[in-house]
Order: C-alpha cells, then structure tokens, then sequence
C-alpha cells in the first residue's frame, strides 16, 4: 500500500529480457540511503514491484510478460524517469490518498496546457475507467496522487487534472506530451462502492429479483 507522494525520480539503468519477462534495474536517487531489502514493495510510476536485489543506490525487479503487457513497463527502456515510492508503514504519514499499486488501465494524454499558472493535463482512458472518476476525487497516474479537476461531459472519455508546480518539480508529470502513455489507478473507495452497486443491480444493469437501489436499501446496509 502507499499514499501516492513520490519520494524520488529515479531512473532505469537497465532493462534485460529474462525467461519469465523482464528485469529492471532502477536508480534510487534520494531513496539510495533508504533501508530497502529483498522482498520489499516499491511503486514504481505507479505498479508496485518486488525488490529482488539492493544495492549501491540501484533497486532490481522483475517483472512478468502479464504484468509487461498490461501496464507501460513494457515499453521503458534505459534512461527513462520513475516515480518512486516506498511501501507505506504502519506510522507512515499518509498524505496523498490510499494507493494499491495495481493499474486499473493504461491511458493516453490527450492534452497538455502548459500555463505558468494553471498547468493542466488531459487523460483519455477506456470508457469502463470512467465509472470510478468524479470531479474533485483521487486519482493515481503513474503512481502520483493527484485530485481530478475535471471529468469529461457525456461520451467523453477523458479527464482533467490540474498540476501544481511542486508536483511538476518532483514527479514526470511535467515531461508528459501529447500521445504519452501512463497508468492509471482509480481510487479504491469509489471502487468499491461502484462494485457493490453494480453487484446489488445484477450483471445486466437490472434490479435483482425486483428490489433496486433504494435510500431506504442503502440505509439497510449502513452505507446512507
């Protein structure tokens, strides 16, 4: 679990091919000195990955061909910037929003308004994505916890987020263009609710056995 307040750029020094996918070699930058160990979790441009091996400021992983496939890890090669973030602890200060490390889609930017002072980017994202995104709600975008300024209107599949300049100092965001791909976590609480939901509903989007959702249903269930 971590909170989505990145702690260094680092960077990927290697990427070699292995039988089972690939191994990263990430550079730690400020986290060099950090007490990481074999089997520690670390998010990296938001997909969180097990630290196989540690050592002289350099954190090594591997990822599986699923993992590759489905997220933008397959595409990153050596020299390209990361997020980085260390697991949370049961102290930690939890200052972004709960962040799991598993990307919910990958999206695509499809603007980038660079404003002294008012940088803002747009996402677009599979159609399924837009049911957990809401105005003023959290998101995670490679790994950074960020507030969604804007939602897409009907049929639009896209969202908004408006980037202060320390989050653009500390993060990639502000390398981001026009094509770019990122992963995207949605928040687990909008999630979980809109499961539910949807599970109450049954599959077809119909009421099961005639009951809908009703105040006085989610009032039954402690949720109103």
């Amino acid at each position: 679990m971590f909170t989505g307040i990145i702690q260094a750029l680092g960077v990927i020094q290697s990427a070699a091919d292995t039988a089972a996918g690939r191994r990263f070699a990430v550079g730690l930058a400020e986290l060099a000195g950090a007490p990481i160990a074999h089997g520690d979790s670390v998010c990296v441009s938001g997909v969180c990955l097990t630290v196989v091996k540690c050592g002289g400021g350099v954190a090594q992983c591997e990822v599986i061909a699923e993992t590759l496939k489905c997220w933008t890890l397959g595409g990153m090669k050596s020299g390209d910037r990361v997020n980085l973030e260390l697991s949370l602890r049961g102290d930690s200060f939890v200052g972004g929003h709960f962040v799991q490390g598993h990307v919910d889609a990958v999206g695509r930017v499809a603007a980038v308004r660079q404003d002294a002072h008012d940088w803002r980017v747009t996402f677009k994202v599979p159609g399924e994505t837009m049911a957990y995104l809401v105005p003023k709600g959290s998101v995670a975008v490679d790994g950074v916890s960020m507030t969604i300024a804007e939602v897409g209107g009907e049929g639009a599949e896209t969202f908004t987020l408006a980037v202060i300049p320390t989050t653009l100092a500390k993060t990639t965001l502000a390398h981001l263009r026009v094509g770019d791909r990122v992963n995207v976590e949605t928040d687990i609480l909008a999630r979980t609710v809109v499961h539910y939901l949807q599970h109450l509903r049954g599959r077809d989007g119909a009421a099961d056995a005639g009951e809908g959702i009703s105040l006085a249903k989610l009032q039954e269930l402690g949720m109103a």
